[in-house]
């Protein structure tokens, strides 16, 4: 189910040929947006990118756990963890991608 992994080089290389940039300005425009949404995020604000995602800081307050082993309940302490929530546009294009595939998977059965 996975498929390649996109790194910075490849957006780097992306911007390259799209934009028209040099390699040397494409790969700094990409570390500077990446370093911006991370200093953004890291001061407790919240990172919108329209037709994408939302990243934000949530609190998570002190809980009781369990240890699955032993089922000791072990206090879990508070913290702060990231969540990232897919814009509705980015749902709809990863549905229509995983659609036309299955679609195209199918066809190629029938056609055996």
């Amino acid at each position: 189910m996975a498929g390649k992994t996109v790194t910075r080089a490849d957006l780097a290389e992306s911007v390259f040929r799209k934009v028209g940039l040099s390699r040397t300005e494409s790969a700094e425009l990409v570390e500077t947006i990446i370093d911006e949404i991370c200093n953004a995020i890291t001061r407790g604000e919240v990172v919108k990118l329209s037709s994408f995602a939302t990243f934000q800081i949530r609190e998570k307050n002190e809980r009781i756990g369990r240890n699955p082993k032993t089922g000791e309940e072990v206090p879990i302490s508070p913290r702060r963890v990231m969540t990232f929530k897919a814009s509705n546009v980015l749902k709809q294009r990863i549905l229509k991608a995983h659609t036309a595939r299955k679609a195209k998977q199918k066809g190629q059965k029938a056609g055996v």
